[in-house]
């Protein structure tokens, strides 16, 4: 006989969200694309956007690197870090022309008001990332990992390691919503379930390869189907207490 009663069975602990910023809650991916340009032609690389386009989202250094290697350049140290610099600055030129992007001011201020904990992770640096904020229309304090903040950035999860950490979830226990297959394969890394959006460029498929459980075309429509991460509303929030719906 089991020695399981009922009404006896326990309730998970409501997941914890983690955010990419760039592509997933704000519209920059091509600003910083354009500001990739820049900087590389400025130490005399000239590199297709659309090679520049796939690598939006891995950590300043691993991009440059990566990038260059396909170009046959070899480059110092000194000069990686001169053409992050020189990328700072081309997009911090184009800020005035980033957005929200559809949903993403109300899932946050949903997910809040529900008592969601979430954070932004983010491989770009406070000085790049900390306008969003405002654009969000959130306080300063809100919790934000930035790439200066961690040793490694994506495709390595520490991002999303200390953002849950901050949290005080179990990494395990989390979702991370992105944009890209570096944000990806950081869920998986980091054992978290990944979530992919479409606003940053990918492909359906290829954020399904690299994990994504469910891919949603943007903020606005995972706010619709919240539902479907076990995020509950209000209404049905005690509707699994153990009775069968009639």
């Amino acid at each position: 006989m089991s020695g399981t009663t009922s009404g006896a069975v326990a309730r998970a602990a409501a997941p914890a969200l983690l955010f990419d910023l760039d592509g997933t809650l704000i519209d920059s991916v091509y600003q910083h694309v354009i500001a990739w340009r820049n900087a590389l032609a400025e130490a005399g690389i000239d590199l297709a956007v659309w090679r520049i386009h796939r690598r939006i989202g891995m950590s300043g250094g691993l991009f440059v690197n990566a990038l260059v290697r396909e170009t046959g350049r070899k480059l110092t140290a000194e000069q990686v870090e001169a053409i992050q610099r020189a990328h700072a600055e081309e997009y911090l030129k184009q800020r005035a022309s980033v957005v929200p992007l559809p949903g993403a001011v109300e899932l946050l201020r949903t997910l809040t008001g529900r008592g969601i904990p979430w954070a932004i992770a983010t491989s770009g640096q406070r000085r790049t990332a900390g306008h969003a904020l405002e654009l969000l229309g959130l306080p300063e304090d809100t919790l934000m990992v930035t790439r200066d903040q961690v040793r490694f950035a994506k495709p390595d999860p520490d991002l999303f390691l200390a953002a849950a950490d901050r949290l005080g979830a179990d990494p395990r226990q989390t979702m991370v919503v992105g944009d890209s297959v570096w944000d990806l394969l950081a869920a998986r890394r980091a054992g978290a379930l990944g979530v992919g959006l479409l606003s940053g460029g990918y492909g359906r498929d290829e954020l399904e390869r690299t994990g994504a459980y469910r891919v949603y075309t943007d903020p606005a429509d995972l706010l619709d189907r919240l539902d479907e991460l076990g995020v509950r509303s209000g209404d049905d929030a005690g509707y699994d207490a153990g009775d069968d719906p009639v």
